[in-house]
């Protein structure tokens, strides 16, 4: 069930970022069908990685039976912990993309643009970082 919950929960903010993307091209008239076939894309890639690791997690808890009591609590606890941060990162980036739509819908909206101008920070230092390497 925990699976099938994941899964809608990222298909909901899937299909809820592509709307504000398209309200967001319209009110900018910057309407694009390329780029609305790019993040149809994207979107259909976040649902497909969310359900592979799902499927992971379940073969991973499935390989721990055969290996006694311990291994199959190591199993069990990678497993969780993949599906658990591949969900988080999906949530946080879908939730991000849709607060970057709203501020360009309604400019007025200050508290929004504040949250996304705090977390475009992180981002900026990951880019700077994975440039170094």
């Amino acid at each position: 069930m925990q699976y099938i919950i994941m899964i809608t929960v990222v298909l909901g903010l899937a299909i809820s970022d592509f709307i504000t993307g398209i309200i967001k091209a319209y009110i900018t008239r910057k309407l694009s069908s390329s780029k609305m076939r790019k993040g149809g894309l994207n979107k259909i890639a976040e649902i497909i990685i969310m359900t592979a690791t799902c499927g992971l997690e379940i073969g991973i808890k499935a390989l721990g039976h055969y290996y006694g009591d311990k291994p199959e609590q190591l199993t069990q606890i990678a497993g969780t912990l993949a599906a658990i941060a591949v969900f988080a990162y999906i949530v946080i980036m879908e939730m991000l993309s849709m607060l970057e739509n709203y501020c360009e819908i309604n400019p007025k909206a200050l508290w929004a643009k504040k949250i996304v101008k705090r977390l475009k920070v992180f981002e900026g230092e990951e880019e700077k970082d994975e440039k170094r390497n």
